[in-house]
């Protein structure tokens, strides 16, 4: 009856120590890590990997409800399919166990505020970007060089200066030289 832990953070900036820490003060037994992974993403090799070493009458736990997922139908299905192989689950952060009838309708209460909070932060990007639209503003990084400059850097690469050489002149990297004279 071992006590499994399962951490993920969004991006490789993000620390772990904080979820690894209140995981081994639980008494984690293993610990599991998908870093850089968004939560939405169904398909994580940590979680994968933690839920396949589970087995009946251990305890799966994660630091906080939205590390296991932010989509309602993937918390339940996974605390689910733990149920149904005798695997207990737990949440730390919220004091969650998936015992008794509470309990599951708990797990299943912030499931739902972890998907509304995922989608509304969506819905903000969104209308956010739609404004910036409406004012002009083009997305994306602004382009290294003008017409004038792309158009003298492809009389420069038709005359036989190599990329290498074309790419010091104009203070752009290689592969933006071949993405400029191809055009």
């Amino acid at each position: 009856m071992a006590l499994i832990g399962y951490l993920r953070v969004s991006t490789h900036d993000q620390n772990l120590d904080l979820q690894r820490d209140a995981l081994m003060h639980a008494g984690a037994d293993r610990v599991f890590v998908d870093e850089g992974v968004s939560g939405s993403t169904i398909e994580r090799q940590g979680l994968a990997d933690a839920l396949d070493y589970c087995r009946a009458g251990d305890t799966f736990a994660v630091w906080r409800l939205d590390r296991l997922g932010r989509n309602l139908t993937h918390v339940r299905n996974t605390i689910n399919e733990l149920r149904a192989r005798g695997v207990h689950f737990r949440s730390l952060t919220e004091g969650l166990t998936d015992e008794g009838a509470m309990g599951k309708m708990m797990i299943d209460i912030l499931g739902a505020f972890a998907e509304f909070e995922r989608n509304v932060m969506i819905e903000r990007t969104q209308a956010g970007l739609a404004a910036a639209r409406a004012r002009g503003h083009k997305g994306g990084r602004r382009k290294l060089l003008d017409e004038a400059k792309v158009e003298e850097m492809r009389k420069l690469k038709a005359q036989g200066f190599t990329v290498a050489r074309l790419a010091d002149m104009f203070h752009v990297s290689e592969p933006s030289v071949y993405r400029y004279v191809r055009n």
